[in-house]
C-alpha cells in the first residue's frame, strides 16, 4: 500500500498510538490490579464482595489495552519487539501467570458456595495482582536503564517493582472510594490517604535514582533548556498531590460529593509520570539502543498497520465508554455474575 503520510512521520505516529494504549492499561487495568491487591486488607466478605464486584465489569476489557500496546510493537517496532521480549522473557511471563491466575480466580470465586473456598479464591486474586503489578514494575525499571544488569540497575527495577505495586494500590482505593460507600468507603479513604504519600516518596525516590543511574537521562533533565522545560512537570505533581492530600482529608463529603475526584487526581498524577518518562526516552524506543526510526517497520507495511489500528481503535474505545456508561453507579448496584 502507498503511503499516505511521510515515511518520516509512521514511526512517529505509531509510537503515540503505543504510548496511548500503554497509558491507558496502566490507568484502567492499574485500578482493577490495585483492588485485587487491597482485598488483603480486609477480613469481612462482604466488603470483598463489594470490592470485587466493583471492578467486575470492567477488568477482564481493561486488559485489551494491553493486547493492543504490545500488538503495535510487534508489528510496527518487530526489532524493538524481539530486544525487549528477549531481555524480558521471565518477567512477562510472571506477569502472565499473574493475570491467568487472577482471571481463574475471579471466576471461580463467582461461584465458590463455601465461604472458606471464596476466602481461598480471595487470595490467589490478590496473588495474582500482586504478581502482575509487582512483574509490570520489575520490567518498567529494567527498560529504564536499557536492560542494564549492574547491581545498582538491578536495584533500580525492584524500587521501581514496588513503587508500582503501592501505586496501584493507591489507585484501587481511589477507586473505591468513587464506587462504593458506607464503612468501605471510608476505609477505602484511609488506604488512599496512607498510599498518596507512598506514592509521593515513591515518585521521589525514582526520580533521584533515575538520573544518578542514567548518565544519558540526566543530560536528557538537566541540560539548558530541557531543565527549563520540564520544570513544569515536578511542580504539577507536587500541587496535585497536595491537593489530593488536603482533598482526602475532607472526605466523605456531604452527599459524597467529589466522589471521583480522588480518582481523576490519582490519574493525573499517573499521566504526569508517563509524560516524564515520556520526555526521558524519545527518540529511543529501546532506551540507548534503538530509536523508533531504526526499529520501524517498512513505510508501505506501517500504512497497512495504521488503517487497520485507524478501526480497531475507536472500537476499543467505544465499548470502553460504554461500559463506564452501563455500569457507572455504587457497587451495591452492580449485579455481575
Amino acid at each position: 500500500m502507498t503511503p499516505f503520510l511521510p515515511p518520516e512521520v509512521l514511526p512517529l505516529v505509531f509510537a503515540g498510538l503505543m504510548a496511548l494504549s500503554v497509558l491507558l492499561y496502566v490507568v484502567l487495568d492499574g485500578f482493577d490490579l490495585g483492588v485485587g491487591i487491597l482485598l488483603a486488607a480486609t477480613r469481612a466478605p462482604e466488603e470483598r464482595d463489594r470490592m470485587v464486584s466493583s471492578i467486575g465489569p470492567f477488568w477482564d476489557a481493561n486488559e485489551t489495552w494491553l493486547v493492543l500496546g504490545i500488538g503495535l510493537l510487534l508489528v510496527a517496532f518487530p526489532t524493538a519487539h524481539g530486544v525487549i521480549l528477549t531481555a524480558l522473557y521471565l518477567p512477562v511471563a510472571l506477569m502472565l501467570a499473574g493475570l491467568i491466575l487472577r482471571g481463574v480466580a475471579f471466576e471461580f470465586r463467582a461461584k465458590a458456595e463455601d465461604p472458606a473456598d471464596k476466602r481461598r479464591w480471595d487470595r490467589l486474586f490478590f496473588t495474582g495482582s500482586l504478581t502482575a503489578a509487582l512483574s509490570q514494575g520489575w520490567m518498567l525499571g529494567r527498560y529504564v536503564l536499557g536492560f542494564d544488569a549492574a547491581p545498582a540497575a538491578l536495584g533500580f527495577a525492584l524500587l521501581s517493582a514496588l513503587g508500582v505495586a503501592v501505586a496501584y494500590a493507591f489507585i484501587g482505593a481511589c477507586w473505591l472510594v468513587w464506587r462504593t460507600e458506607g464503612a468501605l468507603q471510608r476505609r477505602a479513604i484511609a488506604w488512599a490517604r496512607s498510599g498518596l504519600w507512598a506514592v509521593a516518596g515513591g515518585i521521589v525516590a525514582v526520580s533521584i535514582a533515575t538520573p544518578l543511574t542514567s548518565e544519558r537521562i540526566f543530560a536528557r533533565w538537566f541540560a539548558f533548556p530541557n531543565v527549563v522545560l520540564l520544570a513544569p512537570l515536578p511542580l504539577a505533581t507536587g500541587a496535585l498531590i497536595l491537593g489530593l492530600h488536603a482533598l482526602l482529608g475532607h472526605m466523605p463529603l456531604p452527599r459524597d460529593a467529589l466522589r471521583n475526584l480522588p480518582f481523576w487526581g490519582a490519574t493525573s498524577l499517573f499521566c504526569l509520570s508517563f509524560a516524564g518518562l515520556a520526555w526521558s526516552f524519545y527518540p529511543y524506543v529501546v532506551p540507548d539502543q534503538l530509536t523508533v526510526y531504526q526499529a520501524a517497520a517498512a513505510p508501505e507495511s506501517l500504512t497497512l498497520i495504521l488503517v487497520g489500528a485507524l478501526i480497531v481503535l475507536p472500537v476499543i474505545l467505544a465499548y470502553t465508554v460504554l461500559a463506564w456508561l452501563v455500569f457507572g453507579g455504587k457497587a451495591r448496584e452492580l449485579h455481575y455474575h
